[in-house]
């Protein structure tokens, strides 16, 4: 079975540390990586957001 994501080929895994409002959509998760952290939400890696339950 392929999965979703190919983990082989992630160069970096980033953890944004606080709470992030998950109500977002994707476009407004990629410009919370892109404007906060200026990090470009397409290269190969993978973003991990923690919501208020975690």
């Amino acid at each position: 079975m392929d999965s979703v994501l190919d983990f082989e080929h992630l160069s970096q895994v980033f953890i944004v540390c606080g709470r992030t409002d998950l109500r977002k959509d994707i476009d407004g998760l990629a410009a919370v990586i892109q404007e906060e952290y200026d990090l470009n939400p397409f290269a190969p890696a993978l973003f991990l957001f923690c919501g208020v339950r975690r």
